[in-house]
Order: structure tokens, then C-alpha cells, then sequence
């Protein structure tokens, strides 16, 4: 019999996932949430993930370029698949669907997203968060 920590079942785990957002829910199969938000820590420690959000984690890697931990995504994506996560569902931000609408040339940065249910998560890294709107 393998005895195999609680950090390297939940390593294993995020290696597996076809997803690149991870919620504490994820892991409370395998022990309470102090121990997984423990050893979630640990692997932010190592590069393995980031967290963009409360109870929100991201799976990451080290720039090659700034050798900084960085999310795999970009935060745009990163969000709507958060927000989907949550049981959300993201909509066009009124800046892209006035820009789809050919109402004005300045082009959406991104860095809004549009949902029709109440939201008051933030949704970042590093100083750099997403706008949430609330569609109509």
C-alpha cells in the first residue's frame, strides 16, 4: 500500500484536470479545508498555481522572460472560466457589444466581462483584475 500525502494526491490532480481553474470544492474530497488550504499555499510556494480569486486558483508557470509565476491564461480567459466554474454565466461587456455594434472604433481592453447574476468576487493577480458588469 502507497502512502501518499495529501500534497501529491492534490498535485496529481491538478496535473490531471483538463481545467486551468481550480476551486477549494475541488479538493474537500480528500480532506477538510484548513489541510487543502494549507497545501494549496504550498504549491503557490512552488510556481504550481496561482490564486486569482477567494477560493479561486489558477494553474501557473514560470515566465520565461521575467521568471515571474504567471497564470497558463490570460486573465480575460481565465475569468470566464472562473465565472463558469461558479455557476455564472459570462456575457459581452457593453464595451465590446457597442464595439460589435460599430457604435465606437475603441477597441474592448479585455478586462471587463459582463454576467446577468449579482457578483461581488474579484477576479486577478498581481494588482491586475477583471471589471464584472452586470448585463441586462
Amino acid at each position: 500500500m502507497t502512502c501518499r500525502t495529501l500534497k501529491s494526491r492534490i498535485r496529481y490532480r491538478v496535473s490531471r484536470s483538463r481545467q486551468d481553474v481550480f476551486l477549494v470544492r475541488d479538493f474537500l474530497d480528500l480532506s477538510d479545508r484548513d489541510q487543502v488550504g494549507r497545501v494549496l499555499r504550498e504549491l503557490i510556494g512552488e510556481g504550481r498555481l496561482i490564486r486569482i480569486g477567494q477560493g479561486l486558483y489558477a494553474r501557473a508557470r514560470r515566465s520565461s522572460v521575467s521568471g515571474r509565476v504567471i497564470p497558463v491564461k490570460d486573465l480575460p480567459r481565465l475569468a470566464d472560466e472562473a465565472l463558469r466554474r461558479l455557476g455564472l454565466t459570462p456575457t459581452p461587456s457593453s464595451l465590446e457589444r457597442r464595439y460589435n455594434r460599430s457604435e465606437t472604433t475603441q477597441v474592448p481592453t479585455g478586462r471587463y466581462i459582463g454576467v446577468r447574476e449579482r457578483v461581488s468576487r474579484k477576479i486577478g493577480y498581481d494588482g491586475k483584475y477583471m471589471t464584472v458588469e452586470r448585463a441586462a
